[in-house]
């Protein structure tokens, strides 16, 4: 079974960027490839909008077969104000605690992201 990677918005941004493309663009290629399952979140989606036009380019060449999207949910939105409630996670943004969240409740093996 393929593990599953939650990646959340800094790290699409992080492929053009010269401090996280060493480590991005090795990833994204093994995605590329189907080693691994990508889940990419509504909240993911929702935040790339106003992205680059290269970045969402990006986003639009991954190929749908190796690919889960998820949506928020209810579940995902209590867990995410739990976590902040309980300071789990510390000094962060909501939708970081919802990128956590979803990466939880859609059981990823690993979430990639260059903010937390």
């Amino acid at each position: 079974m393929k593990q599953r990677l939650y990646i959340d918005t800094s790290v699409f941004g992080g492929y053009f960027d010269e401090e996280f493309s060493e480590f991005t663009r090795p990833l994204f290629s093994r995605i590329q490839n189907g080693e691994f399952r990508l889940l990419f979140s509504e909240i993911t989606q929702d935040e790339l909008t106003p992205a680059p036009e290269k970045v969402q380019e990006l986003v639009r060449n991954f190929k749908v077969q190796n690919t889960d999207f998820i949506e928020i949910n209810e579940e995902a939105v209590e867990l995410a104000t739990q976590y902040i409630t309980e300071g789990v996670v510390g000094q962060t943004s909501f939708a970081d605690c919802l990128h956590i969240a979803l990466a939880t409740i859609n059981r990823a093996d690993y979430l990639i992201s260059w903010n937390f």
